[in-house]
């Protein structure tokens, strides 16, 4: 079975400002480098539908769903200090949680292997009730609501890479056993969230594991945690299915982080992830864009990745 690849141009329209890192053009270079490489041609291209609003108000509040849809329907550009809407943005923002739930329905019936969304915005600094960090609807804590809900699943995994903690997945199942959180992530670096001790609560305590990495932290040290730790835990939980959060910002050139990773090392955590995988629910994976904001590393990264899932 090919690895699915959910993409639209509708994503590009969610707009924000010249020199605003989460911009269009991240999509753009990740498009250019898969389509130059021949790596696209090799995938199954998968175009997203928009999700039905109560499966967003599965993870967050309906008063706060109303109050996204009213922002961008007056048109501001921003939120909070770093984030930005248009008025196109909470259309796009409900068909990226629809891409991922396409991907995750094709790879739960057998259509394909594995996904890559290469979705914006992203989402998982999104809480509940707020929009954070460039995030308006949390893709991923959606797709694992959706998991539980349609499919019955009840132990599910989710991975998150990008070098800034996930704040509002974590806090989605910080209670939960049947969800599996486990971020790595620089510390300090926004949202300040993400300590060791953060570990769950009631039936949740041991269900999140976050691993800080120091600034200067080079693939060395990243691969030495995901081995010891990630590794070990995830095949004490057995997941029936995996989803990960595929921020690429942990890279040597990027921008907002002082991690020192290199292409080829995202490609070695999915090899780990996908073992795992393959190992504990037969390979299930749904992968679904975060961050990155260097656009030539953003794009041989996401190739990295994509690579390994896909066996080419």
């Amino acid at each position: 079975m090919k690895t699915g690849f959910v993409y639209s141009t509708e994503y590009l329209k969610h707009s924000t400002e010249v020199n605003h890192p989460e911009c269009a053009g991240r999509l753009e270079a990740i498009l250019e480098r898969l389509t130059k490489t021949g790596t696209l041609a090799k995938l199954e291209e998968i175009t997203p539908k928009p999700v039905a609003e109560e499966w967003i108000a599965t993870i967050h509040d309906k008063k706060y769903i109303e109050s996204v849809k009213r922002y961008c329907e007056t048109g501001i550009r921003l939120v909070d200090f770093d984030t930005q809407i248009s008025k196109e943005s909470f259309d796009v923002a409900k068909l990226a949680v629809g891409g991922v739930l396409k991907a995750i329905d094709k790879v739960q019936v057998g259509e394909i292997q594995n996904a890559f969304c290469a979705v914006r915005p992203p989402g998982h600094h999104a809480e509940a009730d707020k929009i954070m960090g460039f995030c308006l609807f949390n893709n991923v804590a959606i797709g694992a609501k959706y998991l539980q809900q349609k499919y019955g699943l009840k132990k599910i995994a989710i991975v998150d890479f990008d070098v800034h903690h996930g704040n509002g997945t974590q806090n989605s199942f910080y209670n939960d056993d049947s969800v599996l959180f486990i971020s790595s992530h620089q510390v300090p670096l926004y949202p300040g969230s993400g300590m060791e001790f953060e570990r769950g609560a009631g039936k949740g305590k041991g269900f999140t594991l976050n691993i800080p990495l120091k600034p200067e932290s080079e693939d060395i040290h990243i691969l030495e945690k995901y081995f010891n730790l990630v590794i070990p835990k995830l095949e004490e939980f057995k997941p029936e299915f995996i989803l990960i959060s595929a921020g690429f910002d942990a890279h040597i050139l990027d921008p907002l982080s002082n991690l020192r990773v290199s292409t080829e090392c995202f490609g070695k955590i999915t090899q780990m992830l996908k073992s795992v995988a393959e190992k504990c629910c037969e390979g299930k994976i749904v992968a679904t864009l975060e961050g990155g904001y260097n656009l030539k590393a953003l794009g041989e990264s996401v190739e990295s990745h994509i690579k390994v899932l896909a066996n080419i």
